[in-house]
């Protein structure tokens, strides 16, 4: 690559030469790459077409379940997760032993208990890791979503972020069905809890099981907020917030 060094700072393609700027000032480069065209139709790329569209089902897979999810993953995720759930699938659909090379599927692969172990305990927020947040036990009820916890004491039972005035629970149960493409999930009412309540018990159930079949999902949510005149607002744009997968069926 080269730097541009006159007054007039380009940025485009121009007679195969690609201006652009960067951290290190306005460079210029000579296009280069293989033709698109020559990649869809030689043979001698059939390894890169079989790579790409697996990869490609890997990433729908993981959009599937992030969109599946979102209700409660908006405010509960880093700027990873996206890459992190594509590598988890990309693993998922090596187990498909159906299909042959470049058209293995994540759908088929997750039949099997070693790809829903990979995805079981998985944080959508890598910076709020639940086991590192919740210190009491739960139990996940996999015919209604219901997720108990018999006794929770916030100051003893959670990692409370400073300012936090209350901790907000969820429970979502999904149903994804990544060879069609279908998805549902059903959300639990919010449990509000002050961060200096005495122990209680916690029961999150959704209104109802999703209807559609596919792969169960239980997901357990936790957000810290801090009330201020009955109003709620998030802390340090929801970095402390949890969401992970509790159960696979």
């Amino acid at each position: 690559m080269a730097q541009q060094k006159s007054i007039l700072k380009l940025k485009g393609t121009i007679g195969g030469i690609t201006f652009y700027k960067s951290k290190d000032g306005y460079l210029a480069r000579e296009k280069g790459g293989v033709d698109a065209s020559r990649i869809a139709n030689d043979p001698g790329f059939a390894r890169t077409r079989e790579n790409g569209a697996e990869f490609s089902n890997a990433a729908s897979a993981g959009k599937l379940l992030r969109d599946a999810v979102r209700v409660l993953g908006k405010d509960a995720s880093d700027g990873r997760v996206t890459a992190r759930l594509t590598q988890v699938m990309a693993q998922i659909k090596n187990m498909d032993e159906a299909n042959a090379r470049g058209e293995r599927h994540v759908g088929e692969g997750m039949a099997k208990d070693e790809a829903k172990a990979l995805l079981n305990g998985f944080n959508f927020n890598e910076n709020a890791v639940l086991g590192a947040v919740l210190y009491t036990p739960f139990s996940v009820d996999a015919a209604t979503g219901e997720i108990k916890i018999v006794s929770l004491n916030p100051q003893n039972d959670i990692s409370l972020p400073s300012g936090a005035s209350h901790v907000v629970l969820k429970s979502g149960f999904a149903s994804i069905n990544f060879l069609t493409g279908e998805s549902e999930m059903t959300v639990s009412a919010p449990v509000r809890i002050a961060t200096n309540a005495a122990e209680q018990a916690v029961s999150l159930k959704p209104a109802t099981a999703p209807a559609i079949e596919g792969t169960h999902f239980y997901l357990l949510s936790i957000d810290f907020v801090q009330s201020v005149n009955n109003a709620d607002y998030s802390l340090n744009n929801n970095s402390y917030n949890v969401l992970a997968i509790v159960g696979i069926e």
